[in-house]
């Protein structure tokens, strides 16, 4: 899907950059040794072990289920099976559920080969959030490859409403988040994140915050046979005071695992995306309709392959009567 840059960037000619800063970017990576670990799944309550290996260059992310006939699964958007509170892939019969916490640790260490072996259809929970998948990662370290990596470039601005979820993308020269929530008749009510996201920042600020409920949506998950390995190591519930299990790592945990979330399903895409992404009550669903938007409208970006930086186009306008997630009288001030 899509083009390559060709050079059309507004008459400011090529941009080179340096050997190691394309390397950094543009080459793809695998892991150095194999590692696993295992756990519960949050939603079926089963113990999973979930082992990782290296890949060839260019075969992508792949879950391959050792309990049923080691079908694989490649992390992709055309194989997404089920976004209910979890993003679930799927082929033929053959599900991996709650796969976005692994994929946002994959995504944040730039790693673009990998399979991941699993003996049950969910990824463990492990602590509820993305930093033992961090750790397993750098455990296993990271070696170049001997293959281009492309990166999605927003070019023009790309805006959609989901009726009262709404997300904005526009061109920047990297991945940066503005992320807003609203539980409304929750304690967890409105909260904002504003995150330019690389490695570092998310280590620091996102791969520790974990996933939460709210304690009326306990009963209805598990009458739907889902929450059943929830417990208090691995998720935060939430009641009328506040956090009921459990302390919080941060003050605003809950939107910064949201921003996580859509890290893990920006993976799906199949490359890194620079741009410039504004959510306002996002989830699974938005991130997917947002990967479907970007198919839909290969005018609003371009490949980027190390040769040249994409073309820099103004962003539209605001629109002051379009609800956002930047306006401070919806989402108080930045955290």
């Amino acid at each position: 899907m899509g083009k390559r840059a060709n050079g059309a960037n507004g008459g400011r000619g090529r941009v080179s950059r340096s050997e190691s800063t394309r390397d950094l970017l543009f080459r793809q990576q695998t892991i150095r040794r194999p590692a696993a670990i295992s756990g519960v799944g949050i939603h079926t309550g089963k113990d999973t072990n979930l082992r990782i290996l290296p890949a060839p260059a260019a075969s992508g992310i792949r879950f391959r289920r050792t309990d049923a006939r080691s079908v694989e699964i490649r992390a992709d958007m055309t194989n997404v099976s089920s976004l209910e509170l979890a993003t679930t892939l799927g082929r033929d019969d053959i599900t991996v559920s709650t796969v976005e916490h692994l994929l946002a640790a994959v995504y944040a260490l730039g790693i673009d080969n990998l399979i991941v072996e699993v003996d049950g259809p969910e990824v463990p929970i492990l602590d509820g959030s993305a930093l033992p998948y961090v750790r397993l990662l750098q455990a296993a370290g990271v070696r170049r490859q001997k293959a281009d990596r492309r990166i999605l470039a927003m070019t023009s601005v790309l805006e959609f409403k989901r009726d009262d979820k709404w997300l904005r993308a526009s061109p920047y020269p990297g991945l940066r988040l503005d992320y807003t929530i609203d539980f409304a008749g929750c304690v967890v009510g409105r909260q904002r994140l504003q995150l330019e996201v690389d490695q570092r920042s998310f280590e620091r600020e996102l791969a520790p915050a974990r996933t939460f409920c709210r304690e009326i949506d306990v009963e209805q998950m598990q009458r739907a046979g889902l929450g059943l390995g929830g417990s208090v190591d691995n998720c935060i519930v939430f009641g009328d005071e506040g956090a009921l299990n459990t302390g919080l790592r941060y003050a605003d945990e809950p939107v910064r695992h949201k921003a996580l979330d859509a890290i893990g399903d920006f993976t799906l895409l199949g490359a890194p995306i620079w741009g410039h992404f504004e959510v306002l009550r996002g989830g699974h669903q938005l991130h997917y309709e947002l990967l479907r938007e970007l198919v839909a409208n290969p005018q609003c970006w371009t490949w980027v392959i190390g040769e040249e930086l994409p073309p820099q186009v103004d962003p539209l306008p605001h629109d002051p009567q379009q609800p956002s997630a930047w306006t401070p009288l919806l989402a108080g001030p930045p955290q």
